[in-house]
């Protein structure tokens, strides 16, 4: 048994990491059941409906511009769907992450009289709440990168979630991040290939789909082309 602290937690939304200024999070999954009680029955019966999920966080307010004020309520009230990552040790390799395409529903300022200006915000999951694992911790590169591959210890046959943030982007030439599968730890063949990167910031998420077979160890590999910056970026993946 390893407990965690929650110091080191995480959270991306969209192209931004919240986790500058929030200090509680919480992922809540839900699955709805359906009643199936029948006349003569002495106890109830359900069956499995669909499952959902929800993110709550909360932390301290700062109304700079492209702060947490800015990015929280430009998102409330837009139908536009952010991919959010909520990772409760980091974002370290091979970290249990929590994956959604969420929408803000509701967002709080508190100004108290005797304490800090608090902010607390709410986001609906568009397509359930997935687990997954950390395949780029979140960190600035300036050259390729081929990360150590994740076990899982088996392969799984029901496809799954992938999700990219890119939180700061200073390269002059495009960026290709993908995620390989392989079945033995030697030969990886593209699994996930987001969309290429030409400038700025960006989020994705991509699905792969049920039914796929995803190979037992999986690894994020980003490829830059000729320029030069940096490019500031975090990918996870959730199996079904």
């Amino acid at each position: 048994m390893a407990f965690i602290h929650g110091k080191g937690s995480v959270v991306l939304h969209g192209t931004s990491d919240l986790s500058l200024y929030l200090n509680d999070a919480s992922a809540s999954f839900e699955a709805e059941v359906t009643e199936t009680t029948v006349f003569g029955s002495s106890a109830k019966t359900y069956i499995m409906g669909l499952r959902d999920g929800t993110v709550s966080a909360s932390g301290l307010f700062d109304g700079a511009a492209s702060a947490v004020d800015e990015i929280l309520s430009n998102s409330l009230g837009s139908d536009s769907l952010a991919p959010v990552t909520v990772a409760y040790d980091g974002t370290t390799l091979n970290n249990r992450v929590s994956l959604l395409l969420a929408k803000t529903t509701s967002y709080e300022v508190s100004s108290p009289v005797g304490d800090v200006v608090s902010v607390s915000y709410n986001a609906q999951s568009d397509g359930g709440l997935d687990n997954g694992v950390s395949l780029a911790a979140l960190a600035s590169v300036s050259s390729s990168t081929t990360g150590t591959a994740n076990d899982n210890t088996a392969s799984s046959a029901n496809g799954g979630i992938a999700q990219l943030h890119v939180t700061a982007n200073t390269r002059s030439a495009s960026v290709t991040i993908k995620i390989q599968h392989s079945a033995d730890n030697s030969t990886f063949a593209d699994l996930v290939s987001f969309t290429a990167i030409a400038s700025g910031t960006t989020s994705e998420r991509s699905l792969v789909a049920s039914g796929t077979t995803v190979n037992r160890y999986l690894r994020a590999v980003s490829t830059l082309s000729a320029g030069t910056g940096s490019i500031t970026y975090q990918v996870s993946f959730a199996r079904r």
